[in-house]
């Protein structure tokens, strides 16, 4: 009897797992292709309504995907959210927090640079994840080519508007650097200079050409890879027409962000249970309430944030500016913890 009951027990988590890999990837997939879509034809948007997309993450996906980290670490730890475990937790996480957020004071164009670099590992290896385990990508057991995968995920997001919309960027870089010293902003002037646009491009599409040829090399079934490279090549479609403020804001809450929850809903048995009798609304209401406390805090350090800039937050270009630094600040313990979770996983093993 015990045996029947673990195998059904089996049985229902493969069935939450197929169900959750359908609810992770295809609306992505739809909502960026009819965005390039109606880009290409020639779809405008104005810069109020981009930034506002990107804000919209602060409550949709984006901000929360992050706040039950405490819940992914104790689950995988399979601990209590003890008193103890609580205050252990908060204080590692919101000390790196802190000293991430004294470098944008100090130095913040240095501090952007650091950014787009950490969120090019993260948003990389957020796509390592479910590639590997949702559609079961053999090819990235490989670890060179799981390694060269990060570096094309990551840079899909994080390079190619810069080579592609190398004004709207440096725009973005100068208005979130202004924020803490007007004077830095000219320092990252070589970033986008047309030359430097043209080599980065040719070399990242270079990277993206060999990790593909690797993957296929050793994929196996070719089902997992040929999926990694029809995303691959809608992400490059997407961040290249898009502009990228709204193309962030998009990817960011559809894309990055729910891939994310989806790693933390395999980790949550209640949850996959749920999912796998099609209850989508308790699947919802765990992890809102699992994040809501943390998402709360997070608000209240954005408003905290403004007040603390040198400069004046008033056109909706500087608070989205200034989003992007609460996020940075966030990102530095985010990939700590899912970094501690690949490792845990076997992800690189």
């Amino acid at each position: 009897m015990a045996v029947e009951v673990t195998a059904d027990r089996g049985r229902r988590l493969r069935s939450g797992r197929r169900r959750l890999a359908r609810w992770t990837f295809l609306p992505a997939w739809l909502v960026l292709g009819a965005v390039t879509v109606a880009h290409i034809l020639g779809v405008s948007t104005a810069v109020p309504v981009r930034y506002g997309v990107l804000l919209v993450t602060l409550l949709c996906f984006g901000l929360p995907h992050g706040a039950a980290d405490h819940h992914s670490v104790a689950r995988t730890l399979g601990v209590d959210l003890t008193p103890r475990f609580l205050a252990a937790f908060c204080a590692g996480y919101l000390g790196l927090a802190v000293l991430y957020t004294a470098v944008w004071f100090l130095a913040p164009a240095l501090a952007f640079v650091a950014f787009v670099a950490l969120t090019w590992f993260h948003w990389g290896q957020g796509d390592v994840y479910p590639l590997a385990t949702l559609a079961d990508g053999r090819h990235l057991d490989n670890r060179a080519v799981a390694a060269l995968t990060v570096v094309v995920r990551g840079g899909l997001p994080m390079l190619v508007p810069l080579v592609f919309f190398p004004d709207r960027y440096a725009a973005v870089a100068r208005t979130v650097v202004s924020l803490f010293d007007p004077g830095r902003t000219g320092s990252l002037a070589p970033l986008f200079t047309q030359e430097a646009g043209i080599v980065a491009g040719v070399g990242f599409a270079a990277i993206t050409v060999v990790t593909l040829a690797a993957g296929l090399a050793v994929a196996g079934p070719r089902r997992a890879w040929l999926l990694d490279a029809a995303e691959t090549a809608l992400l490059w479609g997407f961040f290249a027409v898009v502009p990228p403020v709204l193309a962030i804001g998009v990817y960011f809450a559809l894309w990055h962000s729910v891939r994310h929850i989806a790693r933390l809903t395999e980790l949550d048995g209640v949850a996959l249970a749920a999912l796998d009798r099609g209850a989508v609304a308790r699947v919802v209401g765990r992890f809102t309430r699992d994040a809501l406390p943390a998402t709360v805090g997070a608000v209240v350090l954005f408003g905290g944030l403004a007040l603390a800039v040198p400069t004046t937050v008033a056109g909706v270009s500087e608070v989205g500016g200034l989003y992007l630094v609460l996020l940075a600040v966030l990102t530095l313990p985010h990939v700590v913890v899912v970094t501690w979770l690949d490792v845990r996983q076997g992800i690189w093993g």
